[in-house]
């Protein structure tokens, strides 16, 4: 099985053809393709490339499922003693792709 390890939004992620991976937020539409350059390695049963940082030429192309925000996370401050308590909340907005092809 082909995979590649590639990076978006300052992370690297392991891939292979028709996984499905939430990534930080791309500016893509739903249903329209994106194409990944930065591939660092692609690894093909015993065969595999390395780049030094990046592959020359290679690329993963994948398409956007959705565009959403992921669970709530509660951000509680508090300074004992002092009747200072913050309460805020966030949500991470994401993008869930599906990985279509691997060129190397």
């Amino acid at each position: 099985m082909k995979h590649a390890i590639i990076v978006t939004g300052g992370k690297q992620y392991r891939v292979a053809e028709g996984d499905v991976i939430f990534v930080e937020k791309l500016d893509v539409a739903a249903g329209e393709s994106v194409k990944f350059d930065q591939v660092l390695a692609v690894i093909d049963g015993e065969t595999a490339k390395f780049g030094a940082p990046v592959i020359e030429g290679a690329s993963v192309s994948a398409n956007v499922v959705k565009n959403g925000k992921g669970a709530k996370v509660r951000v509680y401050k508090m300074k004992p003693k002092k009747g200072y308590r913050r309460t805020q909340g966030h949500r991470q907005p994401y993008t869930k792709v599906q990985i279509e092809t691997i060129n190397a």
